[in-house]
């Protein structure tokens, strides 16, 4: 019997021992996993991840190779790692299982914004900004992007309100609760307020900058968070984004970089032909 008369005789011997319940507990597995790396990538712990991945393959490969030395050293590295593991995503286990007794592990909030909701939020917080500036009242405001921030808003206090001039201004307002911690913006909404942020460990920075630049540059280099920041000496408006400070903004420039962060390029072409087919019939009436 030739090789291609057996190989498919092979397949149908192998596909006759699957049985619905493989596939199903395939599937459970797959969304299982899917779910725990959304998660993981929703948080800064998702370099963490890639970080043991690449020890995993590397520990591979050294087997593969019978790189003995090697292998040893890896897999002691592998084993302190296990037990290291809770420690470090600690968060992301609280979250998990916290999820898991709201029954919202299988379902997360939408913060995606349409153009009209994203112009909204952009001129609320402009408006907040130079209001905050011409009173020299200190603010410091952190807009999530791909990059969750669970871990830093844990660290403040839940508002989960709607984006207004007036509330930020009600926020940041001297003396307040939570006038010197961070309020984390996620899509239109204030997830939280009074959070703690990391301080950069640059050196060399001017002396002009406060401890809120340095918290800003300093959650900018540990995630692609855009970071808004009014100063309370100046009243200087600025912008940290990848460890790095652009300063003195006016509503324009703010503006102009605040904006891609809410509108995002990619586009639901299922929801854009069904909106452009209920406007053409509207119209037809």
């Amino acid at each position: 019997m030739t090789f291609d008369a057996v190989f498919p005789a092979k397949l149908v011997g192998l596909a006759s021992t699957i049985r619905p319940a493989d596939i199903l507990e395939i599937l459970l597995v797959a969304i299982i996993l899917y779910k725990l790396y959304a998660m993981l990538e929703g948080t800064r712990a998702i370099t963490l991840a890639k970080g043991i991945l690449v020890l995993f393959m590397v520990n591979f490969f050294c087997n593969v190779f019978q790189l003995n030395l090697l292998s040893w050293i890896f897999e002691k590295i592998m084993t302190w790692m296990f037990v290291l593991l809770p420690i470090i995503f600690q968060p992301e286990l609280r979250r998990t299982l916290e999820r898991l007794g709201q029954g919202r592990f299988l379902f997360q909030e939408r913060t995606s914004l349409d153009e009209a909701e994203a112009n909204k939020v952009v001129e609320e917080l402009v408006k907040a900004s130079k209001a905050l500036s011409a009173t020299k009242t200190g603010a410091l405001m952190v807009i999530e992007r791909k990059m969750g921030l669970n871990d830093v808003s844990d660290t403040g206090i839940k508002l989960d309100a709607m984006i207004t001039s007036e509330l930020i201004g009600n926020i940041f307002f001297v003396n307040t609760p939570l006038h010197d911690g961070a309020a984390i913006i996620r899509g239109k909404r204030i997830y939280s307020a009074g959070c703690l942020l990391p301080l950069t460990e640059k050196t060399g920075l001017s002396k002009e900058l406060g401890t809120r630049h340095r918290a800003a540059i300093g959650i900018s280099e540990q995630c692609d968070a855009l970071v808004l920041v009014v100063s309370e000496e100046t009243g200087t408006i600025s912008i940290a984004e990848n460890g790095k400070l652009t300063r003195h903004l006016d509503g324009e420039a703010l503006t102009k970089i605040l904006r891609p962060a809410f509108v995002h390029p990619h586009k639901n072409y299922f929801s854009d032909f069904f909106t452009k087919w209920r406007k053409q019939d509207v119209g037809t009436d």
